[in-house]
């Protein structure tokens, strides 16, 4: 493109944007003479300005401008060609001589401007005589639009009483002109109503207090705003908004009390907390603001009490105190009321608070019985005789006729049992001697009725306590079973013993011990008092023997020392054991009961040893039957076992026995020698028959033990889990040694029994039953 052709495209520009770079108010008178004074200089494109005012429909097609190259010799060779935004449709060009039109209307609301494009050819050659230009066509805008207020109706809020000139809100209209040419979208604001109380700024829309205004006398205002475009001139177009403003409240006005003086009533036999009446004062605020407090300000006897109902923000005074009409009937109080929220901007007009007179009267009743006491307490001795005085209560009618009362004992007939009271002059006896470790303390309630109105009842409690007498012994607070030895040296403590009182004593009881007179002189036995309330019984002498004398029955004396003092005679029952260098008391017990049924020591060891083999025998035997009954059970269970690994086993502690068998996850490296049992039979009952000798301690037992422990642990079919063996002995003394089936590696039918013909007659008949129960079964 030559110079001529881009100075051209650049006044183009300047055409298009005539008031980017001014001020809003350029024209388009101004538009017109910024594009006119500029002109060609050399060879290049050369065009009017290019404006179309919108909503035309007159005189259609209508001229918008011309095109011209000046190379055009006006011979007809040269062709205008127009293409880009609505070329064909919207704009036409008259290709001979490039005048274009529009051919519709045109709504700048809708697109403001259309980029075009212009190109001359030669007809002859068809090729071009200037380069391409592109220009735009402009849509000049009119005022076709109304303003419209897009957020309304408003509402808004402000405190009463708010200084003039306060904002209270902000109105916008929009309107749908061009703002950047003429005045089409420029608004002006007016107030329509709500004056002398509002105003209006004419530019922004800000609407603002013209005045102090008050909510008690009017808490809602509805103003009308206008919004006209043309800045208000001739044919603007206009629109209105409806903006509610209320008034929030303020804490502006004191609460007022509706009466200067309240009258009330209440009655004497009304409770404490019995609702007196009510008050209630006035707020013209509203919410927190009209929340309030009552109090009473002058209350010298403190009878009364004000609290305040937070819903109905009434005072409601109750009774503090209970009243009588026979010692004051009427009082006078003085109420005050106060905001419970403080604004400080109004304190200058006065307190916040006010204040009223409320006179109550007592109303007479007929009031039940009064006790002098609400409790009494009273006591009395143990023991006394029936009609005793143990105290009296009284009671009298408060009215002013003092009508006489009658006096009972209010429920418990146990209690009536025991006391009961003159219905005249409330005295109160016991009708049976009171025994205090019985009962130490009797609560009984007492009545008193009005004879002229049965009616009226009043009850009080009367403690009475049982005072201790020591009327009780003292003695031994349980059985002592006492042991001495035949063996037993002089001077050996054998039981220590104490004693208890049932008795109360005030100072703590103390015992003294001694021997009763027939056993002064005792030989065998001395007794020493701690001087703790305990005593030691030791031995007098050295040796005792049973055979003359089993038991000895020692008398003690225990005496307390209560006023008057009493004793007690406490007989110590001691036995004498046969013992080694440690107390057997277990067999010293029995040896006493057999010694009581006549048997002797030797007689008691036979039985005994006799009902243990039996039952020792007797087991044996039921154990080997079970074993032969899971025998092929067993032999089956071994099979699987070779077969089958369970490795998902956890076990079930020490008792599971059955678990798995812990061979099939041993290794060929790991598994020890087994050592074969060696047939003990012979040797255990070796063994056994010498420990009847030797005991427990014996190297021989000791031996057998180790031999069997090492055993359990070279077996390589072990079960995984600890397992304990027991080898004790069975008995003592007797011919048949021990019955125990450990280590024998005999079954029952392999067993011989023929040893059992020689244990004594005592077992010649399980021998024979056995025997023959082997031949039988062979």
């Amino acid at each position: 493109m030559n110079f001529s052709a881009l100075l051209s495209l650049v006044l183009m520009l300047v055409q298009l944007w005539p008031c980017s770079l001014s001020t809003q108010n350029c024209t388009t008178q101004n538009t017109d003479q910024a594009f006119t004074a500029v002109r060609r200089v050399k060879r290049g494109w050369v065009w009017e300005p290019l404006f179309v005012t919108e909503e035309q429909t007159s005189m259609l097609p209508m001229y918008v401008g011309q095109l011209k190259s000046d190379l055009d010799k006006q011979d007809g060779n040269l062709k205008y060609i127009l293409t880009g935004e609505g070329a064909g449709s919207t704009f036409i060009i008259d290709e001979n001589n490039g005048k274009i039109y529009v051919t519709q209307k045109l709504d700048r609301e809708k697109k403001s401007f259309y980029t075009l494009r212009a190109q001359a050819i030669s007809r002859s050659t068809q090729l071009p005589i200037e380069t391409e230009s592109e220009f735009i066509i402009k849509v000049r805008d009119i005022n076709d639009h109304e303003p419209q207020f897009l957020d309304g109706p408003y509402v808004a809020t402000v405190p009463e009483m708010s200084p003039e000139g306060t904002s209270v809100t902000r109105v916008t209209a929009t309107d749908g002109d061009d703002p950047s040419y003429g005045n089409s979208a420029r608004l002006l604001y007016s107030l329509i109503q709500g004056q002398p109380y509002f105003s209006v700024e004419p530019k922004t829309g800000v609407i603002r207090m013209a005045s102090e205004m008050d909510r008690e006398t009017k808490d809602q205002y509805l103003v009308i705003i206008q919004a006209k475009d043309m800045v208000g001139q001739a044919g603007a177009f206009s629109a209105t908004a409806t903006v509610t403003i209320n008034l929030s409240d303020i804490n502006d006005n004191p609460p007022k009390f509706q009466q200067r003086l309240y009258h009330m009533n209440i009655s004497e036999e009304a409770p404490v907390g019995t609702t007196v009446g009510k008050v209630f004062a006035e707020d013209s605020d509203i919410g927190e603001n009209a929340a309030m407090n009552y109090f009473i300000e002058e209350d010298s006897a403190g009878v009364f009490d004000i609290i305040t109902n937070n819903e109905t923000q009434e005072g409601i005074i109750l009774l503090k105190k209970r009243v009588d009409y026979e010692s004051k009937r009427r009082y006078s109080i003085r109420a005050k009321v106060v905001n419970r929220y403080i604004d400080y901007r109004f304190l200058k007009e006065g307190p916040f608070e006010d204040k009223t007179v409320v006179k109550i009267n007592v109303e007479n009743a007929d009031e039940p019985p009064v006790f002098t006491l609400e409790n009494y307490v009273m006591e009395i001795a143990e023991g006394a005789m029936s009609g005793s005085l143990v105290g009296v209560v009284t009671a009298r009618d408060p009215d002013d006729d003092d009508c006489p009362v009658r006096y009972s004992i209010f429920h418990g007939m146990h209690l009536k049992r025991l006391f009961s009271i003159n219905e005249h002059n409330g005295t109160i006896i016991t009708t049976k001697p009171l025994d205090r470790e019985i009962a130490s303390w009797h609560n009984i309630t007492v009545t008193a009725t009005e004879t002229r109105n049965p009616e009226k009842i009043s009850e009080a409690n009367v403690y009475i306590q049982v005072l201790d007498v020591n009327d009780h012994a003292p003695e031994f607070p349980k059985y002592y079973e006492t042991f001495v030895c035949e063996n037993a040296v002089s001077g050996q403590l054998i039981q220590s013993i104490s004693a208890v009182d049932q008795d109360d004593s005030a100072e703590g009881h103390h015992f003294y011990y001694s021997l009763a007179q027939e056993a002064t002189n005792n030989s065998e036995f001395t007794l020493k008092d701690n001087q703790d309330n305990t005593a030691g019984i030791f031995t007098a002498k050295s040796g005792f023997r049973r055979r003359e004398q089993f038991y000895f029955y020692l008398p003690i004396l225990i005496l307390d020392n209560g006023t008057p003092a009493l004793t007690s005679t406490n007989t110590l029952t001691i036995t004498v054991c046969d013992c080694d260098t440690e107390v057997n008391t277990f067999y010293c017990r029995y040896g006493a009961f057999m010694y009581a049924l006549g048997l002797s020591t030797e007689a008691l060891v036979a039985v005994l040893a006799c009902i243990l083999i039996v039952l020792v025998f007797f087991l044996a035997i039921v154990t080997i039957r079970q074993q032969r009954k899971k025998s092929h059970f067993s032999e089956k269970m071994e099979e699987f076992r070779e077969n089958i690994v369970r490795y998902d086993d956890e076990g079930g502690g020490e008792e599971d026995t059955e678990a798995f068998d812990i061979s099939a996850l041993r290794t060929r490296t790991v598994m020890r020698t087994h050592k074969p049992r060696k047939k003990v039979t012979t040797e255990i009952h070796s063994l056994y028959r010498q420990s009847l000798q030797v005991g427990p301690d014996s190297a021989i037992f000791r031996q057998f033990i180790s031999e069997k422990l090492e055993e359990a642990n070279t077996d390589p079919t072990a079960p995984p889990y600890d397992s304990l063996q027991t080898y004790a002995f069975e008995g003592t003394g007797s011919l048949a040694g021990s019955l125990s089936s450990l280590g024998s590696n005999m079954s029952d039918e392999d067993q011989s029994y023929d040893y059992l013909a020689d244990w004594g007659p005592h077992f010649k008949q399980l021998a024979g039953m056995y025997t023959s129960h082997r031949s039988v079964r062979n």
